[in-house]
């Protein structure tokens, strides 16, 4: 575990090399050094009652003799293994007594000193050791200061190893950091000491700490943001570069490319509430998004993605430079990138409800066109699963909801290419996406949707379809499909658009069908807002109180050595995985795995705005002013229960109505006193 010579040589001789091994996963594998530590945690972690303390001692007894030696003749070499094994077992010592509450002494007395020596390596060491501890409870605040500040110094050292495992040890004191005045004045020379850092160095544990760092400090990196990006776009292109060069990216230059790209990802989102910075950044990032939608980039698209993403959705517009990359995405989509589906959604969508009057008016490109396109190419590939295609249907109800009367020409070949997948598909989820499709056409203008559901000659399919599913029940007793909460407005705002159609065409057999559908939706969609509401009130009542299983287990290792055998550990995860075996055959058993179920009520939609309740009674009073027989009709045809659904559905559309226009009042108020 000690410095050796030919870690003397590598340090001396090619110091870029000795950076590049002590972060390599790949050569810990074949590294003595990395396997001692191994051990050494395996045997304090598995036998710690008769082995830590013996190991301590000798540890203790290598602080005594450095200290003791006089300077030329310091075992420098000895203190370093002695420091690697401190930092390596920081977890046990960190949670076990007597030893927890001593770590403050023995880093004042034993690591920190080594910050000023004249070894390289120890100085390394030193910084190293100190990152892993920085998150103890110091009783004097002034010793985290001072470490904080001699790590910060580390990055100014003139061995480059010494500023590499500086910036590592940076990251944890960035964390643990209470008052973040000890580093907001010194933040403009840290920036500057890193992209020095990052020229020399293609390290991920870099873009790492920057990452921590404009995590912690959110919106106030906003001066830096133009700064951040272009360092981190030149650090890119250096990394791409080198890849070039050598005809492959290996693994470490590959790490620091995409830590690059996060880090990108980090800033853009760290000011998204100041829009008028992404104008700024485009010219920068613009080059990297266009070569790395293409094949060249398949290594980083997902990466790329999310920055495409942050710069669609927080711009206060969409320059026509960012949408020449709808034409990359949608090649890519077409021809190798259908892995990435889920992905690219997210900046599709953007375009399509941010910039939705160039999507419909510009014709060259048709973005229009290319969009059905390739939805088209992937609905009816059969040779594509289920589950890679749900992006699809969410993508056809964006086109409807954003474009509402202006995309009449779209709705019939949607319709078919919908209603042709939903013939063939057998996963849960992407029925009720593409029944989704038919009830936002619905939305969009019932007549047409209607006609062409009739042309199509799949109305009476369609219909039956949809009323089996939403009556369609698991074992557990939950309903088997609509589950989220957007799932159910869809089906609402669809199925009470017919509704309002005239009564030659619709029957009032299935007019009174879709009339109790509608009610059964409307009870669901409110227990499950109540619901979600109530969680999260209790979600934010015990999140103080709230402990993981970890949490748990930490407590029970610090109360306790955990020297015991680990066949009562094992007995424990036998258990666990017999439970979770059981849920996985209960899961089995209910038709449906759970997995196709994915509550993304985070998203935003043109629908939001519009209440179910209140679009519901709006229609059903414009039935009873234009055709009160058939108003009559339908509501006296209902049995008791349906008649006090009906009643208490329209007590709560009248609730909602008031509440609507008390929030519009308050926002209204709150955006005059803000002008003031």
């Amino acid at each position: 575990m000690c410095f050796n010579d030919n870690d003397e040589k590598l340090w001396r001789e090619d110091p870029h090399e000795y950076v590049r091994k002590g972060y390599d996963i790949i050569e810990d594998l074949y590294s003595p050094r990395t396997a001692s530590i191994d051990f050494i945690t395996e045997l304090v972690r598995k036998r710690g009652k008769e082995n830590l303390q013996k190991f301590l001692t000798f540890i203790v007894e290598v602080y005594r003799r450095y200290d003791e030696a006089a300077p030329g003749y310091k075992p420098y070499r000895q203190k370093d293994g002695a420091l690697l094994a401190v930092g390596a077992l920081c977890d046990k010592l960190k949670q076990t007594e007597p030893y927890k509450s001593q770590l403050e002494q023995m880093l004042v007395q034993h690591v920190f000193p080594e910050f000023r020596s004249q070894v390289g390596h120890l100085r390394a060491k030193a910084a190293w050791v100190a990152g892993q501890y920085a998150s103890i409870n110091f009783a004097d605040q002034r010793n985290f200061s001072a470490a904080l500040h001699s790590v910060v110094a580390g990055l100014r050292d003139p061995e480059l190893p010494v500023r590499v495992d500086s910036v590592f040890a940076l990251r944890s004191f960035v964390e643990a950091c209470k008052d973040l005045n000890e580093i907001r004045p010194i933040l403009p020379q840290l920036l500057d000491e890193f992209f020095k850092l990052m020229n020399e160095v293609e390290n991920e544990d870099l873009v790492f700490t920057l990452e921590t760092i404009v995590d912690k400090f959110g919106e106030e990196m906003a001066p830096y943001a133009l700064g951040l990006c272009q360092n981190l776009a030149a650090a890119f292109w250096k990394c791409m570069q080198s890849a070039e060069a050598e005809e492959d990216l290996d693994e470490s230059g590959a790490l620091a490319a995409v830590g690059c790209l996060r880090a990108i990802s980090t800033i853009l989102e760290s000011v998204s509430r100041l829009p008028h910075l992404f104008p700024q950044v485009e010219p920068i990032l613009l080059p990297i998004m266009q070569r790395m939608l293409t094949t060249d980039g398949q290594e980083v698209f997902e990466e790329v993605l999310e920055i495409v993403s942050y710069m669609t959705y927080f711009s206060e517009t969409i320059s026509l430079e960012m949408w020449s990359l709808w034409p990359l995405m949608i090649n890519a989509l077409d021809d190798w990138a259908i892995d990435f589906f889920e992905n690219i959604l997210v900046p599709l969508d953007n375009y399509i409800s941010r910039s939705t009057e160039h999507f419909l008016t510009c014709k060259e490109p048709d973005y229009q066109q290319s969009l059905f396109k390739v939805l088209s190419s992937v609905m009816t590939d059969k040779n594509i699963e289920d589950h890679d295609i749900e992006p699809a249907p969410k993508l056809i109800e964006a086109v409807l909801q954003n474009c509402k009367g202006r995309v009449d020409q779209w709705v019939e070949p949607y319709l078919r290419i919908t209603i042709d997948r939903l013939r063939r598909t057998e996963k849960k989820y992407l029925k009720d996406l593409l029944i989704e499709v038919i009830a936002n056409a619905l939305y969009y203008n019932p007549h047409l949707t209607l006609n062409i559901l009739q042309k199509l000659a799949v109305a009476t399919e369609v219909f039956n379809l949809w009323f089996h599913m939403l009556q369609e029940v698991k074992k557990s007793g939950q309903k088997a499909n609509f589950r989220r909460e957007h799932d159910k407005k869809v089906c609402i705002l669809g199925l009470t658009s017919l509704l309002s159609l005239p009564s030659e065409l619709l029957p009032e057999e299935s007019l009174r069908q879709i009339f109790r559908a509608v009610l059964d939706l409307l009870v669901a969609y409110k227990e499950q807002v109540a619901e979600t509401a109530k969680n999260n009130e209790d979600e934010d009542d015990d999140m103080d109180a709230w402990k993981t299983d970890d949490d748990e287990e930490e407590e029970d290792d610090s109360d306790k050595e955990m020297g015991v055998d680990t066949e009562d550990g094992d007995e424990v995860d036998s258990q666990r995985l017999h439970k979770l075996a059981t849920q996985v055959h209960a899961g089995d058993e209910d038709d449906d795995s759970d997995d196709d179920f994915s509550d993304d009520e985070e998203f935003q939609s043109p629908i939001d705005n519009v209440d179910p309740f209140v679009f519901f009674s709006e229609i059903m009073k414009v039935m009873s002013v234009s055709d009160l027989r058939r108003f009559q009709i339908l509501t006296q045809s209902l049995d008791f229960h349906y008649q006090a659904v009906a009643n208490a559905v329209a007590h709560h559309a009248e609730e909602r109505r008031v509440e609507i226009e008390k929030e519009k009042a308050e926002k209204a108020a709150s955006g005059v006193v803000g002008k003031q």
